[in-house]
């Protein structure tokens, strides 16, 4: 047992100090099971002055991250890095959270799945929408059978800006990006996996989503193993607020997540006041609570309290369904899952 997993509080190591990395930071904290925190990045100097806010410690680098008698490791670095250092909490024994992607590419996400099953050290991926009451809500819904069969849903992922130009071409696109929570969440939501996919995408905006070989806007259609379809969408460009939701529509009945007075847009229809606002302008915004929630599950996770409630399987399986989103873009056809590797 990692030291200081008989007790309730834990020292947490943290890798990458960006600005994911920077808010789970301010999050963990803020949290009270967090009895010490440690921050390593490639800039020394940026780990440094979170550090100075937050009260945590530093470490040179990975290996002396480890070091530091940490209960669990956070990975929250550039996705090229995130393999690596998820072999590292591995082979240590440390309990291992990690941002998505697992790796940057495929067959690295079928090895690290392979790597997990056969260690018994517990690794949580950073799907954050599992733990938001709204999708937790439709996930009961479902299950509960209110809404007679499912038939359709919608999803959708609308960032309110782009980001920053260089970080495109590393991000992998826009399906891996940022549909691959929406692919997620509808295993989580439905219960169901999806069979196969159509998949396009257009550019009205920067010319760097072009020069990476990107889209800045993303839309597809998925049946799932039982028929139901889901209509996906993505977009860099929602200059209204971030908007994330998801319809579920069934033989008896309809849920929305996301429907509140947050909501990015506006009626066009007379004497209308919803959504009266204040909106949300970005993922760490709109997902707060839920992000706060994954991390105390992580607390239990790396105690062996509870079993991770997000597995590489489950992150391998979302990124199938991007790499064949992502296939059926470029080939303009059809994909089944078949077509894409797994285990």
């Amino acid at each position: 047992m990692a030291p200081g997993l008989d007790g309730k509080r834990m020292r947490i190591g943290l890798a990458g100090v960006g600005r994911i990395g920077a808010f789970h930071a301010r999050t963990l904290a803020a949290l009270d099971f967090v009895d010490g925190l440690v921050l390593m990045d490639a800039d020394p100097e940026a780990a440094a002055a979170l550090a100075a806010e937050v009260g945590a410690g530093t470490a040179a680098d990975a290996e002396r991250l480890l070091d530091a008698g940490i209960d669990g490791l956070v990975i929250a670095t550039p996705t090229p890095g995130h393999a690596a250092l998820l072999r590292m909490g591995i082979a240590r024994g440390v309990p291992t959270f990690c941002e998505k992607p697992v790796a940057a590419t495929l067959a690295e996400t079928i090895d690290l799945a392979d790597l997990v099953a056969a260690s018994d050290v517990p690794v949580h991926i950073g799907f954050q929408r599992r733990f938001d009451a709204g999708y937790q809500r439709a996930k009961r819904a479902v299950e509960s059978g209110d809404l007679g069969f499912v038939h359709t849903i919608r999803a959708n992922t609308h960032d309110q800006a782009p980001p920053h130009a260089a970080y495109i071409p590393t991000s992998g696109g826009i399906f891996r990006d940022c549909n691959v929570h929406d692919f997620d969440i509808l295993r989580f939501v439905t219960g169901r996996e999806v069979a196969s996919v159509y998949a396009t995408g257009g550019n009205k905006g920067a010319d760097f989503f072009a020069a990476a070989g990107d889209v800045d806007t993303g839309a597809a259609v998925l049946t799932l193993d039982d028929g139901t379809l889901a209509l996906v969408s993505s977009t860099r460009y929602n200059g209204g607020g971030h908007d994330v939701r998801m319809e579920v529509h069934g033989e008896r009945g309809t849920v929305a997540v996301g429907l509140d007075h947050s909501l990015a847009m506006d009626s066009a229809e007379d004497g209308v006041d919803f959504p009266r606002g204040p909106r949300k302008w970005s993922f760490m915004e709109r997902f707060l609570p839920a992000y706060r929630a994954e991390l105390t599950a992580f607390a239990d996770v790396a105690r062996g309290v509870r079993p991770s409630p997000c597995t590489v399987r489950d992150a391998l399986e979302a990124f199938r369904v991007a790499e064949a989103c992502e296939l059926s873009r470029a080939e303009h056809r059809p994909v089944a899952l078949t077509e894409i590797k797994g285990l």
